[in-house]
């Protein structure tokens, strides 16, 4: 029986698809042509990530943990969470932290939103 490695890929529906993927590329690295790492070269269709833990949890159609009238929230694992909020601080664009949302043995949170509000969750794991 095979088994599944990984999720390969996240589609979602835009209305500027081509000014939302550069906003993605831009502002956090991410998408096609990017690469967390230099371990491969650039593709125009793949963002080649770094290999680490993913969370897939479906959650209570009443949750308020994102708005909800979304669907989805993406989380992005990061490796310095001031850093990856520094362009964001810069264009003054909302950067959303709780205390609650942060623990020692799970890592540090911020949300931010995408230019059509789309949430995203920054999440820096703790330190190994």
């Amino acid at each position: 029986m095979g088994h599944v490695k990984g999720i390969g890929g996240l589609f979602f529906r835009s209305r500027d698809p081509a000014t939302l993927k550069a906003w993605y590329q831009q502002r956090l690295g991410v998408g096609g042509g990017c690469s967390a790492d230099d371990s491969a070269p650039p593709n125009e269709w793949v963002w080649n990530v770094t290999a680490g833990p993913l969370v897939f949890e479906p959650f209570k159609a009443e949750s308020d943990y994102f708005p909800s009238d979304r669907q989805y929230m993406i989380n992005l694992r990061v490796d310095d969470l001031d850093a990856v909020l520094a362009p964001f601080r810069a264009a003054g664009e909302e950067i959303i932290t709780k205390k609650e949302w942060d623990d020692p043995a799970i890592g540090r949170f911020a949300r931010v939103h995408d230019p059509e509000g789309n949430p995203i969750e920054l999440w820096e794991p703790p330190a190994i």
